[in-house]
């Protein structure tokens, strides 16, 4: 009889596990972007993982097609993983348009892969919660969008984080001023890297993959570099891209959101204009959004976005203009460990429920039923251990409340009610165990 080979468990790089804690962590930052999705009048829809990969190539730019996860299925289909949520969202609009109605705002959440090299935050397998509206050329679609994510933000708890804005058509109006119209595509992906790799490699990147002049670089890297408060940032962009239709379209509309923001009740700090943004993704048209956390910059934007007025005619004759932003939950839930927002515990519910011997399991379990009848979360212990490692297993999982029903509480017709924070022990009735319970939570 041959050994027994034993496999060694291990993840693919650049993917990760959850633990409990971790997934609970997530679970809660995804249930609290849906309620806030909800109150904005965003429905619900979900796509399959795989598309046919002409849905995909080309979306997003050259180092996004060289990043998908493509192959050939059984049935040989040329297939691949989808990258994000937003092109798998304007093929679905584009061939359900007649279900839908317009204009359309969803929302998905749900998991995308990217072959990429691995960074803080950043995994090849990752969540992303997606908000969009579609079938609108609306400005109030693009200042709700803004609107939205501050929203979220705040309920996630964060009292310090940056909303950083900018418009497509202002960034086409200064290189239509620099004759680089025709290379906007190049220059737009160089100069997204600017706060990655500075500003010395993007110049060489402009010369290289753009085509661009010294001057015409020295252009492109002094209008991003212009920094200052949103009215006079606004004011010295707009001789920059004067005589642009596109760039004088862009600050209009810059103008618009901003304003729009302040009317709805957005602290003026809370949102900025940055004209380095650029969004490195081909298929932005107009308003773009990056969201920062102000105590922890370095990871990177969290929450990015933008107008895409064109992306769905690639799949009809139809005009189907979106705007929309996708919550990088993986990335963010880094953060929030870092900036230590989440809980450590892996409890899935605030009470545990002990059990003595094999003779008390009925009773046991009576109880718990009990509690979750009164709208209470119970996990039950499963094996009649000594009470002091039940007490053990319940602070490691971080169970807010112990029930405990020995024998002597059973003869007695009482519970013993434990609040694990302070140790405090409460003897009640057996029929009031479900409001004690409810009263030793609410404190």
């Amino acid at each position: 009889m041959s050994a027994k080979v034993r496999i060694e468990p291990r993840t693919l790089r650049g993917f990760r596990d959850y633990l409990p804690a971790a997934a609970l962590a997530r679970e809660r930052l995804i249930d609290t972007a849906k309620a806030v999705y909800k109150g904005f009048g965003f429905a619900p829809i979900d796509t399959p993982a795989l598309e046919y990969t002409e849905i995909l190539l080309g979306k997003g730019g050259d180092e996004t097609d060289k990043q998908l996860y493509r192959f050939t299925d059984n049935g040989g289909r040329d297939v691949a993983l989808r990258f994000d949520l937003t092109i798998p969202f304007a093929r679905f609009a584009a061939q359900h348009t007649n279900d839908l109605g317009l204009p359309f705002k969803r929302y998905h959440v749900g998991s995308v892969w990217r072959g990429e090299n691995t960074q803080r935050g950043r995994y090849r397998e990752f969540i992303q919660c997606d908000f969009d509206t579609i079938g609108t050329e609306s400005p109030l679609a693009d200042q709700e969008t803004a609107l939205v994510i501050h929203e979220l933000f705040q309920r996630l708890g964060f009292e310090r984080f940056t909303i950083r804005v900018n418009d497509r058509r202002v960034l086409n109006g200064l290189l239509e001023r620099l004759e680089l119209s025709e290379r906007s595509v190049a220059v737009l992906r160089a100069l997204d890297k600017l706060a990655k790799i500075g500003p010395e490699k993007v110049a060489e990147e402009l010369t290289r993959e753009a085509g661009a002049s010294a001057a015409q670089a020295a252009g492109v890297l002094e209008f991003a570099a212009l920094t200052g408060k949103n009215e006079e940032l606004l004011a010295r962009l707009a001789p920059l891209v004067q005589g642009t239709a596109a760039g004088e379209a862009g600050i209009a509309s810059l103008a618009g959101l901003l304003a729009g923001a302040g009317a709805a009740g957005v602290d003026a700090a809370r949102i900025a204009l940055d004209v380095s943004i650029a969004r490195g993704l081909d298929y932005y048209t107009g308003a773009i959004f990056e969201t920062f956390l102000d105590d922890l910059p370095g990871i990177g934007s969290v929450c990015s976005g933008g107008r895409y007025d064109d992306l769905a005619s690639l799949y009809t004759k139809q005009r189907l203009p979106g705007v929309g932003a996708s919550l990088g939950v993986d990335r963010l839930l880094a953060a929030m460990e870092e900036l230590k927002m989440v809980d450590e515990k892996g409890a899935s519910c605030p009470i545990l429920v002990t059990c003595f011997d094999a003779a008390s399991g009925p009773d046991a379990l009576a109880l718990a039923s009990e509690l979750r009848g009164a709208g209470l979360g119970v996990e039950l212990y499963p094996d009649p251990k000594k009470l002091g490692d039940q007490l053990k297993y319940a602070a490691r999982r971080g169970f807010a409340l112990v029930v405990i029903a020995g024998p002597a509480e059973r003869e007695a017709g009482n519970v013993q009610v434990k609040l694990l924070a302070t140790s405090e022990a409460h003897v009640v009735a057996r029929g009031d165990v479900a409001q004690a319970c409810a009263r030793l939570l609410a404190v």
